[in-house]
């Protein structure tokens, strides 16, 4: 498990390109049945990815987590953004098609990760934080979740955001997850763009064509940066600095769940 430590606004104002990538973009978090995991002292927020192929892949422990297993003290969010795919937690099993979601409560000693086709693996994008509380588990779709339509079309920010993870859904103790997707036509995820110190944010990007990037434009308002991001990275989004993000043209940007999306953010938060 890699470990992010925090970067102030002064400090980051003076980053280069390589910098800004080094500290908040996390670049190869899918490898074969491997866990990738990314701990940011960003609120104590652990990022990864799971892409089980020929094995069953276990979620284990971490030295700098002082537990006995991974989810003594933690809670943990699942989406599938890849083929059908089964997740264990414990003795209950849960599968997962493509956008379906899974919260796991703290206390769980195992849980296990598997594809249903080798030839098209799932794809488990993973958030943790640290819980206070038992939860219990629960899967949720992408149907079954709260869609919320905002934005214009004519400001290029017409967008549905899908909650999974939040205080009328799913409970969790801090975790927030869901998705936003934009309609064709629309390229700005985050209108207007905004800060929030309260917490901070992770964005993870799929669907990203092999030709395309996202600019995510980060920093503080006055000093901003941007990152180019290729398809399953993330970038860590700390509480101090705002976030706004474009898809280039041309196409279908953020659209409907269909086979020709370019991109769509998963995001996260702390409540």
């Amino acid at each position: 498990m890699e470990v992010r430590f925090q970067n102030s606004p002064k400090e980051t104002a003076a980053m280069n390109t390589q910098d800004l990538r080094d500290n908040f973009l996390l670049e190869a978090l899918m490898a074969d049945d491997e866990v990738r995991l990314v701990y940011s002292h960003y609120d104590r927020v652990i990022a990864g990815g799971v892409k089980p192929i020929a094995k069953t892949v276990l979620l284990q422990t971490d030295a700098e987590l002082r537990a006995d297993y991974f989810l003594e003290r933690r809670e943990l969010g699942i989406i599938n953004v890849g083929g059908d795919g089964t997740v264990e937690a414990d003795d209950e099993s849960f599968s997962l098609k493509k956008l379906d979601a899974l919260y796991i409560g703290k206390g769980v000693k195992e849980v296990r990760f598997r594809s249903g086709d080798k030839n098209n693996p799932a794809l488990f994008y993973l958030l943790s934080a640290p819980a206070h509380q038992n939860y219990p588990n629960k899967k949720l779709t992408k149907e079954e979740a709260m869609p919320t339509t905002i934005g214009e079309g004519a400001t290029a920010n017409r967008r549905t955001i899908y909650k999974y993870i939040h205080a009328e859904g799913i409970a969790s103790c801090q975790l927030v997850m869901g998705l936003t997707i934009l309609q064709e036509g629309s390229v700005w995820n985050t209108m207007p763009s905004h800060t929030h110190t309260r917490r901070m944010e992770a964005y993870f990007y799929f669907d990203v064509a092999d030709d395309q990037r996202v600019f995510h434009f980060m920093g503080q308002p006055q000093q901003t940066r941007h990152l180019l991001i290729a398809n399953h990275q993330a970038v860590l989004s700390p509480p101090w600095q705002y976030t706004q993000v474009v898809a280039p043209p041309p196409m279908v940007l953020y659209g409907a769940w269909q086979e020709k999306i370019i991109i769509i953010p998963i995001w996260i938060r702390l409540h």
